[in-house]
């Protein structure tokens, strides 16, 4: 009987370090997902930009966050331009860049979540999935651009209406990664970064 009760605590816990994740990654998503209805609100409200300030690091962690960001615009340019064997392949640089950060810097956890969506763009070579996929890590992205400046250059948070999803971009212009050239201009501006 001693031993069931023992099992049954152990149980007990796995359960709440599972809901304590999946609340976790839940409460992230939350965060960064945008509402299609403040969309709409925001575009006629007003027309100004939003920017954020982000911590400043030393050279050698500014250089793999510059490097992150580049392998991370690598794919989405491979989604705009509709090609899957390019994504898979920028998302597996991506993930090997992910594992050169400095945990003291990015918490492991999230180096692994990060690390975890590009692992599946990497995996597969259906376009729509790693458009599915690509919302997730542009999700995660926002957040640690918004934490930390990964670029000398203005980087803009950009936002779908239609996929309801955000992306990352050197340019103003819009450049749609989940539609391609279906959609290519669809999104807007949301902040500075």
């Amino acid at each position: 009987m001693f031993n069931f009760f023992k099992t049954s605590n152990h149980l007990q816990v796995k359960k709440l370090i599972l809901i304590a994740t999946i609340l976790g990654y839940t409460s992230i998503a939350a965060i960064t997902q945008n509402d299609h209805a403040g969309h709409e609100q925001k575009s006629t409200t007003s027309n100004k930009e939003n920017t954020t300030k982000a911590t400043v690091v030393d050279a050698n962690t500014q250089q793999q966050f510059s490097r992150l960001l580049s392998s991370y615009l690598n794919i989405k340019n491979a989604l705009v331009a509709g090609d899957a064997t390019s994504a898979a392949s920028n998302a597996n640089q991506f993930l090997r860049t992910a594992n050169t950060v400095d945990y003291k810097v990015i918490s492991e956890g999230n180096v692994h979540i990060l690390s975890n969506d590009a692992g599946k763009i990497s995996a597969t070579k259906d376009l729509k999935k790693q458009r599915e996929i690509f919302a997730s890590l542009s999700s995660n992205m926002a957040s640690v651009a918004k934490a930390f400046k990964l670029s000398d250059k203005p980087l803009y948070l950009q936002y779908c209406p239609m996929k309801k999803a955000s992306w990352l971009s050197l340019e103003k212009q819009i450049k749609n990664p989940y539609y391609g050239t279906t959609m290519l201009t669809c999104g807007e501006v949301q902040e500075t970064l």
